[in-house]
């Protein structure tokens, strides 16, 4: 299967848990793709899936993830180093809040990266460096980041199975296939019909703060990630050992508060340009590209938007490829376009504010969608 080739590196270990699963062997007159799954483009998916292969675009730059990670440390370590020596008034705080937030969110960037194992060439180092960057670095657990989002990249926008999306129907309606469906039940968990007003209050703002801070404690306890909750409580204990030394508690709790509420929605905004204004429905068993291209769409290429979303604004070549080092993104991209041409699959991309105005626009006809139907006799 593809999505077996697509996720896993070393596909020699991972196979020998397969055996047990075994059950025999098709029949020589039985088909080897399902019928709901286009056989053409299934084909050619995998000769280029090959040609990347060749290419070895599936190779990680270390020195590359080597910078990332030193323009972390040394963000986090000036932001620190403001308040030290220019003081706490309120412009050394903004500016060091600002360098925090900034540590922070390229922090979940390469966290992104170990997690999809494309830093090394061997899973277990992956291993090692995301609990670093996830747990002491971040706050949060690795294994919780790997249950959730291995899901979200095996079903994007697929509901009950992304739960990326779980957020419908309890606080926003999205897709225009859930949103009538949602009408015609005549159910209301929100005013959706205003959701594209208060999407900039809730959501970007709070995921972090709120959701995320408590979801990754409570899975991590509930399924016994004992090494990734002793690892998140060292991420406290530092926070609170070196800036404790120089804020009153109050002023520390501001810090912590304002820079998850910062991290949250730019997190939000741009995890959300990639999917929120693209195809929600239920899974349809589509072929793995056909799957991924549905829910996906780029935003254009710039030394900017390159490091402001962690190179998530190609975020088709990267559900296609999601083990693929991000630095090679830009090398594959013209041919997942030329494969898309010849099967004629629309490949978006589009500008960053573009793709951030799209979030709202889908959200505001979602709501409109919702409203009318509920309204309709």
């Amino acid at each position: 299967q593809d999505a077996f080739v697509a996720f896993h590196v070393n596909k020699v270990l991972v196979s020998k848990y397969l055996k047990p699963l075994q059950i025999g062997e098709l029949a020589p007159d039985q088909p080897s793709v399902e019928p709901t799954k286009n056989e053409m483009l299934v084909k050619d998916f995998r000769e280029l899936r090959a040609t990347v292969e060749r290419m070895g675009l599936l190779e990680p730059n270390q020195l590359f993830f080597f910078l990332l990670l030193a323009h972390i440390l040394l963000l986090d370590a000036a932001a620190w180093l403001v308040l030290y020596y220019f003081g706490t008034s309120l412009l050394p705080f903004i500016f060091s809040l600002l360098l925090l937030t900034i540590s922070q969110i390229q922090a979940s960037w390469l966290q992104h990266d170990l997690g999809h194992l494309s830093v090394f060439r061997k899973t277990k180092w992956n291993h090692l460096l995301h609990k670093f960057v996830m747990c002491h670095l971040i706050g949060a657990s690795a294994k919780w980041w790997n249950l959730l989002h291995s899901q979200h990249h095996a079903k994007p926008n697929c509901f009950h199975k992304d739960p990326d999306i779980d957020m419908h129907p309890f606080l926003f309606t999205l897709g225009k296939k859930f949103s009538v469906e949602l009408g015609i039940k005549k159910k209301k968990y929100m005013p959706y019909n205003h959701q594209h007003k208060y999407f900039f209050i809730t959501l970007p703002p709070f995921l972090f703060p709120t959701y995320f801070q408590c979801h990754t404690f409570y899975i991590a306890y509930t399924k016994k990630f004992w090494v990734d909750l002793a690892c998140m409580l060292t991420f406290y204990i530092r926070l609170f050992f070196t800036y404790g030394s120089l804020l009153e508690t109050k002023t520390l709790n501001s810090l912590i508060s304002l820079h998850r509420m910062l991290e949250s929605s730019w997190f939000v905004w741009v995890s959300q340009m990639n999917h929120i204004p693209m195809d929600i429905d239920y899974d349809k068993n589509l072929d793995w590209m056909s799957t991924q291209l549905q829910a996906t769409c780029n935003v254009e290429q710039s030394l900017f938007n390159d490091w402001f979303t962690g190179h998530l604004n190609f975020q088709i070549e990267h559900h296609l490829f999601p083990t693929m080092p991000r630095h090679n993104y830009w090398k594959v991209a013209p041919l997942v376009k030329s494969l898309c041409a010849k099967h004629g699959i629309e490949y978006q991309c589009k500008p960053l504010l573009t793709a951030f105005a799209d979030i709202v626009q889908s959200l505001k006809s979602s709501g409109e969608l919702w409203h009318n139907a509920y309204l309709h006799k």
